[in-house]
């Protein structure tokens, strides 16, 4: 970096510290000392050449991406378009106050913000997917890409966050796939919220785990000389030209210069790993009595302290502004959809239905048809992605695996960062389904919460729910997730009994925006529903029987509520009570959240109600019906039972838990047939 430069940067830093410390102390809150520690760090990365982007498109996906990770840092993010010329000062003072899009913690309403931040651990997963992304559209659109062009993730993290499992759950994915398009920078400031991290300053330590879990280790021994940055995003940049290089010489038949040889060979090359920057900052920094001081995170200047910091910084250039080098390169893409000559048939031989001579039919697990549809779609859209957490046998997304491997990501047993990297796909326009066991999903909790504020795509499904899943106790069933997922707003839930509705609301999960779950069973079930039958969201199928036992009555005797596995107890309960002269109609309620509005009719023509689920009492089908009527100031007027899982299950078979917990078709008769 020459001299012109280096004062040019200065300035730009001397700006950013003056914004960040005016706008926190304006805010009255803040994290002003955690985003003074990271000032050279990303002014080199944004004005130095490194991050390449382009304001006119902000989700090109030729834009470089970058992902800040210790999302309270965001008073230094703000600062950032200040200098870039993207807001003006004024509305930089309006930082955290309400109706600002300045939030305390970064959203995906402004620039650059790809995704939410400030729950730490996520970032770097979520960058994971981003450079696993680009990675494929580069692969699978052919686009015309020279070395260099090939876009680049960058990730900021903070020191504290290193401690979470999360962390080193995406840097061993990131080795595995050799993502050398993504580069992540530890800002080391040895403080965290209460006390000293586990490393402190200890940079060279942070170096032996990161080589340790497969990636390329740069050390910025001071992380405030705007040198020795620009030398370490320099060797960054470089060793990710390398790595690209070789391939594309490969590819055109050229043979490797001598030197260049060992860099590109596969399995030598540190030039396939992704690449962390480890730089030692202070917290604080610029200011003295701020510099290295605990007890300041999350704390901002009053104004006399203002006074004091704003003297001790000097001379400030409000009019210096920076520019991010554009990209500008023009690419042809090839959309597979239009090549005329790509076959696109069907693999599966669908099962039939219904027999045309009798009504014996076929039993076929939800999860099972989970796994066909799910090929059916990889047929006809490219941008579907499946990512496991090695239970791929279980949910039968290896049909998946098997028909379209370059779009099957292996996450292994590690759920968080699972979703994590989900939520970076969905960012860079793929539409990705993840499953595991219904019970493990109550880990990734806080990351579906995050993708939910990161505007996020992501379909989620959960398999092996409830007691019914049998012998494997209760540590494996998922009794929860109901609950989880209705928490989230504006997600959308679906609970198919059969093939057939698994299937058709697999399918329908595609063109849903958001959070979709999808809650999937282990047993296998009988086929109610003909291949005609359409589902919607919001939608219900009313079960009746054909044969009336009393005409004249106003109003039925009883109505059952269910949903999956313990809807084909309802109707084995509908016909024992045809039996016993009652007269009952089942709903299967199938789309959960939103609950179909014509419940209402229903549960008014009914003298009883009764619901029945494999689920916990609290955020299941039961209190999404109660939540319907409340909602809609409906009085609850019938007499009505809940029956779910009130006890703390232990193994058995399906039919014995059922028993067990009360939720079978005896339970549903002894409820039914009682005064």
């Amino acid at each position: 970096m020459d001299k012109k430069n280096e004062k040019y940067f200065e300035e730009i830093g001397k700006l950013l510290r003056f914004d960040i410390l005016t706008s926190t102390t304006e805010a009255g809150s803040g994290h002003p000392t955690s985003s003074l520690s990271a000032v050279e760090l990303l002014t080199t990365l944004f004005f130095g050449g490194f991050l390449r982007y382009d304001f006119n498109n902000p989700k090109n996906i030729y834009n470089d991406r970058f992902i800040l990770s210790k999302g309270h840092a965001a008073p230094l993010l703000y600062s950032l378009y200040h200098v870039l010329g993207l807001i003006d000062y004024n509305e930089l003072l309006t930082l955290r106050k309400f109706g600002s899009k300045l939030q305390g913690h970064p959203v995906p309403d402004l620039p650059l913000v790809d995704v939410a931040t400030g729950s730490l651990g996520h970032g770097l997963s979520v960058g994971v997917g981003m450079a696993l992304g680009i990675k494929l559209k580069v692969k699978n659109s052919k686009l015309n890409l020279k070395p260099q062009q090939t876009p680049q993730v960058w990730v900021l993290l903070g020191d504290s966050e290193m401690a979470e499992g999360q962390i080193w759950e995406a840097m061993d994915i990131a080795a595995y796939y050799k993502l050398n398009n993504l580069t992540a920078i530890i800002d080391v400031n040895r403080l965290g919220q209460s006390t000293e991290t586990q490393e402190g300053w200890d940079i060279y330590r942070y170096e032996k785990k990161v080589r340790a879990f497969g990636w390329d280790a740069i050390i910025v021994d001071d992380g405030h000389s705007l040198k020795e940055i620009n030398n370490a995003f320099t060797k960054a940049s470089e060793r990710n030209l390398l790595s690209q290089r070789g391939p594309l010489r490969q590819a055109q038949g050229k043979p490797y210069p001598e030197s260049e040889k060992n860099l590109f060979h596969p399995q030598s090359s540190d030039s396939q790993k992704p690449k962390m920057i480890i730089a030692k900052t202070v917290k604080g920094k610029g200011v003295s009595f701020l510099e290295n001081k605990n007890g300041w995170h999350g704390k901002v200047l009053n104004k006399e302290e203002l006074k004091l910091a704003l003297k001790e910084l000097g001379k400030v250039d409000l009019k210096v502004r920076g520019k991010i080098k554009k990209p500008g390169l023009k690419y042809e893409i090839c959309n597979p959809q239009s090549n005329p000559n790509q076959k696109i048939y069907k693999v599966l031989e669908r099962l039939e239905r219904f027999n045309s001579h009798n009504t014996q039919v076929t039993d076929i697990a939800t999860r099972e048809a989970y796994g066909d549809a799910l090929v059916e779609l990889g047929e006809k859209n490219p941008d579907i992605v499946v990512l496991d957490a090695e239970v791929a046998n279980s949910t039968f997304q290896n049909k998946f695996q098997k028909k379209f491997p370059d779009r099957f990501f292996e996450m292994f047993i590690a759920e968080e960062n699972m979703m994590g990297v989900a939520l970076g796909l969905s960012k860079m326009g793929y539409i990705p389904f993840i499953s595991t066991f219904a019970a493990f999903l109550t880990q990734i909790f806080d990351q579906v919460r995050m993708a939910r504020y990161s505007k996020g795509n992501v379909k989620i499904v959960g398999s092996h729910a409830g007691v019914s899943i049998g012998q494997d106790g209760p540590s494996q069933m998922g009794l929860e997730d109901l609950s989880m997922f209705r928490s989230i707003l504006q997600s959308t839930i679906f609970y198919p009994s059969d093939a057939t509705s698994s299937e058709a609301l697999t399918k329908l999960m595609v063109g849903i925006p958001g959070i979709v779950y999808l809650r999937t069973t282990r047993s296998r079930t009988p086929i109610i529903y003909d291949e005609s039958e359409k589902f919607e969201i919001g939608g219900m199928k009313v079960h009746r029987l054909n044969k009336s036992l009393n005409t004249k009555k106003t109003k039925e005797e009883v109505l059952i509520i269910s949903a999956g596995i313990t809807l084909h107890e309802a109707l084995k309960a509908q016909e024992e009570l045809y039996k016993n002269k009652v007269e009952a109609t089942v709903v299967d309620l199938y789309c959960i959240k939103p609950v179909s509005k014509e419940l209402f009719k229903l549960i008014r023509q009914h003298r009883k109600v009764i619901i029945v689920e494999d689920h916990y009492p609290s955020g299941g089908i039961g209190e999404a019906v109660l939540t319907l009527l409340a909602t809609n100031h409906q009085p609850l007027t019938t007499n009505y039972t809940h029956l779910c899982v009130r006890k703390i299950p232990v193994s058995g078979t399906a039919e014995e838990l059922l028993r067990y917990e009360e939720i079978d078709v005896k339970a549903i008769m002894k409820t039914a047939l009682s005064r």
